[in-house]
């Protein structure tokens, strides 16, 4: 089967179940129920809601899918064979490579950048040597050392012509506060960015296509955390002011590098901030996956509320206490600063929570309250991973549910034997 994400019309399998938590999750369970645990499960109906609320969110700027949010190529596949989105953000050049290359009867991406720089000689060698890869694949860069590392592989003039993508920094310089986002290029400046890409036009070997920035500090950041209504106001003012800032500083420096370079694409954003970026007229498209199957961070926005799409279920092994049922497995910690939202957080059943000397264990994770007392060796707990991406890395396959039953099985990156990072 291949998966289908747009809309079909049928409201048994379409209709917002999820507003049921009960149904929803009780449903899930049933259909998966066959699987040995741990099960992963893309529920049809909520990844369907996802992927057309993005677009509709996006307001006509196309939607270049980030593939770390999601590492399963056939859901990458199925949001490119949708109106809205249009090639792929890769995290390292040797998925990009993969995701690009005609292989095993599977057509390759014809758009794809690498949104972080690359080391890897290896790989750099496969895409200089290959001309179809060469003209799929755009590398990022924010320095000429990246670019002698390249050359350092292999010289212009016995290689192809290597395109890149220029990355400006995004982050809010703060009155007072300082430094605000995160850490990634060093080209902030509009003058910096144009200086770099008159470099980028005198360097043999290279061709310079694109301008990347991702606001993290707006996409990134929950504009409404739970249980933290102070962080909510200041998360709030940065972004209000953050915005405007960056609006006016990328118009700029996309100015500057156009004058150097006839640019295919003009990248920003992120899941958190289609609205505020599809705004910005300097930006031609916008990276976005965390959506679509929507870890539990991004219940903390309050312009958007993405369906529970990816879960995954545990067992329950043993029963230290009448208060107690103990899982097994469930240390699934996102990636991140060290705290109590890095850790998977229980859908279904209700009423249960995880002990704080404990919490989620590598092996075996305790739970108790009311939720606890019912539960049986044998049942299942669903969770829900912080970050979306980071759930396939645990899993070989996700069972996709339609309605009451699995209607199909798609592999994880991991699961097709790729672990990239």
């Amino acid at each position: 089967m291949t998966l289908e994400l747009r809309y079909t019309g049928r409201p048994t399998a379409d209709a917002p179940v999820w507003r049921d938590p009960a149904r929803y999750w009780a449903a899930l369970d049933a259909a998966t129920r066959h699987l040995d645990a741990p099960v992963g499960a893309l529920h049809l109906g909520a990844l369907r809601h996802n992927a057309a609320d993005m677009v509709r969110r996006a307001s006509g700027t196309p939607i270049r899918v980030a593939s770390k949010s999601i590492r399963v190529r056939g859901v990458v596949d199925a949001l490119l064979a949708m109106p809205g989105y249009r090639g792929v953000l890769a995290y390292t050049l040797a998925e990009a490579i993969w995701l690009a290359e005609d292989a095993s009867g599977r057509p390759g991406i014809e758009d794809v950048v690498v949104g972080y720089p690359t080391a890897d000689r290896g790989a750099i060698r496969r895409l200089a040597t290959d001309p179809a890869l060469a003209s799929r694949v755009t590398l990022m860069v924010d320095s000429p050392a990246q670019l002698d590392l390249v050359d350092a592989v292999l010289p212009p003039g016995e290689r192809e012509t290597i395109r890149v993508c220029l990355e400006l920094d995004a982050s809010w310089q703060a009155p007072v506060l300082g430094h605000l986002g995160v850490r990634r290029s060093p080209i902030h400046e509009p003058d910096d960015a144009g200086a770099f890409a008159a470099y980028l036009a005198g360097r043999e070997g290279f061709e310079l296509v694109g301008v990347m920035s991702y606001e993290a500090q707006i996409a990134g950041v929950q504009s409404t955390p739970p249980g933290k209504p102070i962080d909510g106001v200041v998360n709030r003012w940065m972004q209000s002011r953050s915005m405007p800032e960056l609006v006016e500083r990328r118009a700029r420096a996309v100015a500057a590098v156009r004058a150097h370079a006839e640019l295919e694409f003009v990248n920003g954003g992120g899941t958190g901030s289609l609205e505020a970026t599809s705004a910005d007229r300097s930006v031609t498209e916008i990276a976005a996956g965390s959506g679509i199957l929507a870890g539990h961070l991004f219940d903390g926005y309050a312009q958007f509320t993405p369906a529970p799409a990816a879960a995954f279920a545990l067992d329950v092994v043993r029963r230290p206490s009448a208060e107690h049922a103990t899982i097994l497995g469930g240390g699934w910690i996102a990636s991140g600063p060290p705290g109590p939202d890095r850790l998977p957080r229980i859908a279904w059943p209700e009423g249960l929570e995880l002990l704080p000397r404990e919490m989620a264990g590598e092996v075996q994770s305790p739970v108790t309250g009311p939720g606890a007392r019912t539960l049986r060796v044998g049942d299942r707990v669903w969770l829900r991973h912080t970050k979306s991406g980071e759930l396939a890395e645990h899993l070989n396959r996700f069972a996709v549910v339609d309605g009451d039953e699995v209607v199909d099985e798609l592999p994880t990156y991991r699961g097709e034997g790729r672990a990239f990072l």
